[in-house]
């Protein structure tokens, strides 16, 4: 298709919307029921939905083709933008340093556009941390299956799927006390480590970043439309933070009854708010995307 097919496809969106969709796809458990339907309505507007995830290619992978979403997507908490094939007119290039446009890769049947630095740097950085530290971590990539099974609680296809990563590392504590977590997690992130925490495990990768790669897409929506679409971001209270400060308009997707504010909601004032399980969610999300301003 190429960029032409790009821009025939584009050219009548007003606004790029991009979702956090971990609490919408558990990763136990059936997905938001309607979830498929809004996917296609937003198709059949031809309004781009970039899905945004904590998860890897891998594991993503499956889910997308479930809900038949076929747009970009921000994996890994902003370790990297995933183009399908020939989304956008882009070459694989190794080395971005004698140009001001991200480097490229060709990850499986994608297009990546890296920001965060590729797994054995942080792989590397991250033992190198347990070991100056003296605070032992264990990867899930060192487990083995039955360990691995019993750590993710997982069955087995999903749990390799969880640790095959492109960026970031998944680790866990071992028998480490709170004083020396916040100990380890201080001197990483002074050495641009950056870490999140998904239950008992967590991730860590060298410098992802969910804003650059937000930026780096819109360059590409906004190349191929020719002109400046909007960003629209999407997401429930525990996944907004990560995403609103990096989105001109934004809905909150509350777990109440009622859209006023609410003690457990983050201070997101310039959002809109739905509540998540009310029966016309997505109709009403589809009237805010459409409205400009």
């Amino acid at each position: 298709m190429g960029l032409a097919g790009s821009e025939a496809r584009l050219r009548q969106t007003s606004s790029v919307v991009y979702i956090a969709v971990d609490a919408l796809i558990p990763l136990r458990g059936a997905s938001l029921q309607g979830l498929d339907e809004f996917t296609a309505r937003l198709d059949h507007e031809a309004i781009p939905a970039v899905w945004v995830t904590s998860r890897s290619r891998l594991q993503f992978d499956d889910a997308r083709r479930k809900h038949g979403h076929t747009h970009p997507f921000i994996a890994e908490d902003g370790c990297a933008v995933y183009l399908p094939e020939d989304y956008f007119h882009l070459r694989p290039t190794s080395d971005a340093s004698r140009t001001n446009k991200a480097a490229t890769l060709r990850l499986g049947r994608f297009t990546c556009i890296p920001v965060a630095e590729l797994l054995p740097a942080a792989a590397e950085a991250l033992q190198t941390l347990s070991r100056d530290t003296g605070v032992p971590v264990v990867t899930l990539r060192s487990l083995s299956p039955r360990e691995l099974v019993q750590n993710t609680g997982l069955p087995q296809g999903e749990a390799e799927l969880a640790r095959q990563r492109d960026f970031d590392d998944i680790f866990f504590f071992a028998g480490a006390s709170d004083e020396e977590v916040a100990k380890f997690l201080t001197e990483g992130r002074n050495r641009n480590l950056e870490f999140r925490k998904h239950g008992a495990l967590w991730s860590t990768a060298i410098r992802p970043s969910v804003q650059r790669a937000i930026r780096e897409l819109a360059k590409l929506y906004d190349r191929a439309l020719r002109y400046h679409a909007h960003t629209l971001g999407i997401a429930t209270p525990d996944l907004a933070a990560g995403l609103f400060p990096f989105c001109e308009r934004t809905i909150l997707l509350t777990d109440r009854k009622s859209t006023g504010a609410s003690p457990d909601q983050p201070d997101t004032p310039q959002a809109r708010r739905l509540p998540l399980h009310a029966p016309d969610l997505w109709e009403r999300l589809l009237a805010l995307i459409a409205k400009k301003g």
